[in-house]
């Protein structure tokens, strides 16, 4: 169903033929890519208040290097200039009241809903990861640390997590950026293997907003720049739910 759902929005889109309850974006210009849009995307994503547990926090697991560079980013969000984002176990608890179009619904019986990247609950064996966020400069950090269930090569990363990760950093921008829901496409190229239980930077950047798309690129690398594990680009489209848009008003 979720594949149909797909599908149908890409001919939608294709045939500028959206139902009336789906409102495709128009680009945001520079003032409004700044402004109280933003920051209200943020504020939901970012509930002050919160009993859901934050996976995005340090444990005894992270090494040295993430560590550090965490605790500069954090250092650097005092200012306002950088956000710490919260990492819930579902898209659920970030984007509560949100509507998916007809046909983009999942029926189950399953309560305990997973997003991919926090899939595999023991600390250190999995994705453990942070990202921070610029909402000025519509630009993220994801600090990337592989844990051995990642394995590929024999002491290495798989590269489909990378690409999960990347995917992941690109969904989380795209969203507070300009409201991007939907990956259209993701292009990588790989360069270096990264060891199992290293830290991975991913600088992702938002290239361009125009025709209701938000053009993206990403570079994952060493703390030192010195070794880049890939660079990937991406493409998001924008959506935004009129009936969400009226609780809000």
């Amino acid at each position: 169903m979720m594949k149909t759902g797909l599908q149908r929005v890409a001919r939608l889109v294709h045939n500028n033929a959206l139902p009336r309850n789906l409102q495709i974006l128009p680009g945001l210009q520079q003032a409004s890519a700044c402004g109280s849009s933003t920051d209200s995307l943020v504020a939901r994503f970012c509930p002050k208040k919160s009993d859901l547990k934050d996976y995005a926090l340090p444990n005894a697991t992270w090494c040295p290097d993430m560590l550090s560079l965490y605790q500069e980013f954090l250092e650097k969000s005092k200012s306002g200039s950088w956000i710490k984002l919260p990492s819930f176990k579902s898209n659920r608890e970030h984007i509560q009241g949100l509507k998916l179009p007809s046909g983009l619904v999942a029926a189950s019986d399953k309560q305990d809903w997973r997003i991919f990247t926090r899939c595999i609950q023991l600390e250190g064996q999995g994705f453990e990861y942070v990202i921070f966020f610029h909402p000025f400069e519509k630009k993220s950090v994801c600090l990337f640390q592989p844990g051995p269930y990642l394995e590929g090569p024999p002491g290495f990363a798989h590269g489909g997590s990378l690409v999960a990760m990347m995917d992941e950093t690109f969904s989380k921008t795209a969203y507070l950026a300009g409201e991007g829901l939907f990956t259209l496409s993701l292009n990588i190229r790989f360069k270096n293997l990264i060891p199992v239980g290293s830290l991975a930077v991913l600088d992702i950047q938002v290239e361009k907003i125009e025709d209701q798309k938000l053009y993206m690129s990403c570079i994952a690398q060493s703390r030192d720049k010195q070794t880049v594990y890939a660079k990937s680009s991406g493409v998001f489209l924008q959506l935004q739910l009129e009936e969400e848009s009226s609780q809000e008003q």
